[in-house]
Order: structure tokens, then C-alpha cells, then sequence
């Protein structure tokens, strides 16, 4: 057998991921799958719908989508996740995670670490608003946050200027300036634009990322 290079082992995170996800959304309530995620204006079931559209629709498909969009990759995510949220169980919702922990779907940027970031992320839109004190392995976390920078947080919204975010439970900082500190999975949220609920993040930069 040849050497495991990084990105078998960012596959096996991939996997590891999709799987735990699935085994947890199997555990949630009626009013869970209903109650609203990170991403504005989605709840739970449409991040889980949104999660698996790249593995139930073939890349035609998903083209001719993004033309009923008229191009808008935002307007035809979120016209697709809703109308699959409405017609697809919660089951089959979970399954579709769990039968395809191996799929290689990437996303249209960023390589096989950004499909473990759309993995990871939108699993925290949902545990943290539900919160459910899910904790992702510091071993998955860490290319992730290797990947952040200025540049990166302005595409998810975020803007990382001027500002110093330090880990507090990995040796990973970022940046400059006033800090805002906390768990590094809370910071991973930070940098993709999501306004993090809780107290967990302290520091000076803490009221200008609006956690509460």
C-alpha cells in the first residue's frame, strides 16, 4: 500500500463527519428539525437539505438549476434547500449524509478541505443554535482554520481586518489588532460569518461580531 497523503486523511474527516451528523439528526425532535439554524433564514432540515444537494442531483441537474436562477448561486441554493426541506423526510434527510460519507463532491471553489468546510460549518449552524454542545475534533478543525484569511472572510461575510482571533482550546491565531478569543470551533464560525450565540467568546473585538 502506497503513503496516506493529506488529503486521504481530510477524506476520512469528511467521512468521519457526514456520518456523525447523520447519527445525530436521527436523535432530533419535530420542533428541532424546525427551529432556526446559523444560516439566516434557513432552519435546521434546509441546512440538512442544503448539505446533500451536491450528492442527489448529477452536475447537469445542478447547472440547470443555476440557469432557473439566472445565474444567482445564492438564490438557486436557497430556492433548492427550501423546496427539498418540504419534500424530503427527516429519515431520508439524514440518510442522504450517511449513504454518501464517501461521495467527492467539492465545491465549485477550494478543493477537497473546502467540501470538510462545508461539512463542518453548516453542522455547527445547526448544533450550535440548537445547543447542543457538539464538540468537532480539533483534527478536522485545524485546516480549516490554516485556510482563513481576510480574503476568505469577506466571501462568507465576515470581515477580519484589524482584528486578532486566538484559539483558546488549539494553538491557532489569526490577524491583528483587538482580540476575540474562544473555542477555535466558535472562531471557525467567526471567520465564515456567522454570529455566534452564547459567552464562550470574550476580548475586546467581542461586541463588534455582535455575540451577545
Amino acid at each position: 500500500m502506497g503513503e496516506r497523503t493529506d488529503d486521504d486523511f481530510v477524506r476520512d474527516a469528511i467521512a468521519a463527519e457526514r456520518r456523525e451528523l447523520a447519527d445525530l439528526l436521527d436523535t432530533l425532535a419535530p420542533e428541532q428539525w424546525d427551529a432556526p439554524s446559523l444560516c439566516a433564514g434557513w432552519r435546521v432540515r434546509e441546512v440538512a437539505a442544503h448539505m446533500s444537494l451536491g450528492f442527489r442531483y448529477p452536475l447537469p441537474r445542478v447547472l440547470w438549476e443555476l440557469v432557473r436562477a439566472r445565474g444567482g448561486l445564492h438564490r438557486m441554493t436557497d430556492r433548492r434547500a427550501r423546496a427539498d426541506a418540504a419534500a424530503l423526510g427527516t429519515s431520508q434527510l439524514a440518510a442522504a449524509l450517511r449513504d454518501h460519507a464517501r461521495h467527492p463532491w467539492r465545491p465549485p471553489v477550494g478543493g477537497i478541505a473546502a467540501a470538510l468546510g462545508h461539512d463542518v460549518v453548516h453542522g455547527l449552524d445547526i448544533t450550535v443554535a440548537l445547543g447542543l454542545g457538539r464538540e468537532v475534533p480539533h483534527q478536522r478543525l485545524r485546516p480549516l482554520l490554516e485556510r482563513v484569511t481576510v480574503k476568505s472572510g469577506r466571501f462568507f461575510g465576515a470581515d477580519l481586518t484589524g482584528v486578532r482571533l486566538v484559539a483558546d482550546d488549539l494553538d491557532w491565531s489569526f490577524g491583528t489588532g483587538p482580540e476575540l478569543v474562544g473555542p477555535a470551533q466558535e472562531l471557525l464560525l467567526v471567520a465564515f460569518g456567522r454570529g455566534v450565540p452564547g459567552t464562550r467568546l470574550r476580548g475586546a473585538a467581542r461586541e463588534r461580531f455582535g455575540t451577545p
